[in-house]
């Protein structure tokens, strides 16, 4: 079973659907009730940084987060649900802390006149881990989609598992660990995306057997 977390804010539905198609038993979390029988945990977003932190303390679903992310359980994070594993954000002058998984916190694109704030459309990864096991089976500088204004920036480069440019250079994903997350939303990038989400679902199966 993989637990998808439902902050109120999130593009829920296309991800849930985008997990289905690819064999995932999903179920939908409001609150922490049964959270750590599940062998996977999805957090999607959409919105402000603030407004998804508040939320999974108001659910419950804060503390026991951490708590399963540093007992392995393995995670995967889409957009805001990347940004919160940071410690802050500059998005509408933020004073939410996050997660605080890593290091780092969460930035605007630099103002440029040749780039549009948000990014929004497809963009190249360059992958860094070459071994990252959610990008198995997907070729280098291959296109996902985006929808952003704000990406965190690691203190500790080592996490990151690729780098897209845009206005600036910026860690589009990151693992460490049973950790995973993208700024990119692989439930709108087509096959790629697709091949993404089934090979994180293909690991929790592995580390569950």
């Amino acid at each position: 079973m993989i637990a998808l977390i439902d902050y109120g804010a999130g593009n829920l539905r296309s991800v849930e659907k985008a997990l289905a198609k690819v064999g995932a038993d999903v179920r939908i979390f409001k609150n922490s009730e049964g959270f750590e029988n599940a062998q996977g945990i999805v957090l999607p977003g959409v919105g402000a940084f603030d407004d998804c932190v508040n939320a999974l303390r108001h659910q419950d679903l804060f503390n026991p987060l951490i708590k399963l992310l540093k007992d392995g359980k393995p995670f995967l994070g889409i957009c805001i649900g990347y940004q919160v594993l940071f410690e802050r954000s500059e998005e509408f002058n933020s004073t939410a802390p996050g997660l605080s998984i890593f290091k780092g916190n969460v930035v605007r694109f630099t103002q440029k006149d040749a780039y549009k704030i948000p990014q929004i459309g497809w963009n190249q990864l360059e992958f860094t881990k070459p071994d990252c096991p959610i990008f198995a089976g997907i070729p280098n500088k291959s296109y996902f989609y985006f929808v952003h204004s704000y990406y965190p920036k690691p203190d500790d480069e080592s996490i990151v598992a690729s780098w897209t440019d845009y206005a600036d250079r910026f860690a589009s994903s990151i693992w460490k660990d049973n950790i995973f997350a993208v700024q990119f939303h692989p439930e709108k990038s087509q096959n790629v995306g697709l091949k993404m989400l089934k090979n994180f679902i293909e690991l929790c199966e592995k580390q569950k057997s």
